[in-house]
């Protein structure tokens, strides 16, 4: 049987529904005590390297970004062992220096959805993980470097703003948005950075430009300009996610704060702790509690 241990995990935002060059293929349907993901994880090899991917809205683009199960989506990357999870996804530009086509490497979240789960803990077990550095520096770091060395129009920094959606932005909300000084407006990146967090895994988004929001006079955002776009941007970002995964995977021990954000994090004490709970969240907690 093919190895189901990675250590590199890949999402698919929209237009990255495969990984052209993945060898070795195998699909893996996963239980998760949340639900199904949002579709088989695909196990494969790419170059040299094993890894895990998985399409976010499901290989045929069938789930709202809110109709995402993230939780059953992170679960069953952190059962096979996944430590850097590299996440796609088409955004918005609210600055002009960032064009349809650019990669963006953001550093900073701003939450503005209503209503998804964007937590593992509850029931009768909680957790608060510090989350003011929500992407993985090293990680961004690396794409970042990779991108540049294939020519790939690219930005580290700036803060990404994740809306409900599914309906884009209104002038006024662009307005504002640029107002507070963010760069980038999605829709999926949270719960996903939230909840890799809560599982010890280290997030970096890779934001790909498809438009101006509705901001810019002229080329405001519609479908039809987005997927214009969203072929080039699939093209580089198979060529990014080839060019990272070996220098992902020389990486030693993660040192990095993701990898021990669970310690100290959990406030309930052992014998508090829901017998269920614990049973249920033992993937994520096993090492910090002991009954």
């Amino acid at each position: 049987m093919t190895d189901q241990y990675v250590k590199a995990a890949i999402i698919g935002g929209s237009g990255l529904y495969r990984m052209r060059d993945i060898r070795d293929v195998q699909e893996v349907r996963i239980d998760t005590p949340f639900g199904a993901p949002s579709d088989a994880v695909i196990l494969g090899t790419l170059s040299g390297v094993r890894c895990a991917f998985l399409p976010r809205h499901g290989r045929h683009h069938t789930l709202l970004p809110s109709e995402i199960n993230g939780r059953a989506n992170i679960w069953a990357l952190k059962s096979l062992g996944a430590e850097i999870l590299l996440a796609f996804s088409a955004v918005g530009s609210l600055k002009p220096n960032l064009a349809p086509g650019d990669f963006v490497f953001a550093d900073q979240l701003v939450d503005e959805t209503r209503g998804r789960c964007t937590t593992f803990f509850g029931d009768g077990l909680v957790a608060h993980v510090a989350f003011a550095e929500p992407f993985c520096p090293k990680a961004l770091g690396l794409l970042h470097q990779a991108a540049r060395k294939l020519g790939i129009r690219s930005h580290r920094g700036g803060t990404l703003c994740c809306m409900e959606g599914p309906a884009f932005s209104s002038k006024a909300e662009s307005a504002v948005h640029r107002k507070h000084g963010y760069s980038l407006i999605g829709m999926t990146g949270v719960p996903e950075a939230k909840l890799a967090r809560e599982a010890e895994i280290c997030y970096a988004p890779v934001c790909m430009v498809t438009d101006y929001d509705c901001w810019k006079k002229g080329d405001e955002v519609s479908a039809e300009k987005v997927v214009a776009v969203l072929s080039a941007n699939s093209e580089n970002a198979q060529r990014l996610v080839a060019a990272v995964l070996p220098e992902l995977q020389k990486l030693p021990s993660r040192t990095c704060a993701c990898s021990k954000a669970l310690d100290n994090a959990i406030m309930t004490r052992p014998e508090a702790m829901s017998k269920d709970t614990l049973e249920k969240l033992a993937l994520l907690i096993g090492r910090h509690v002991r009954r």
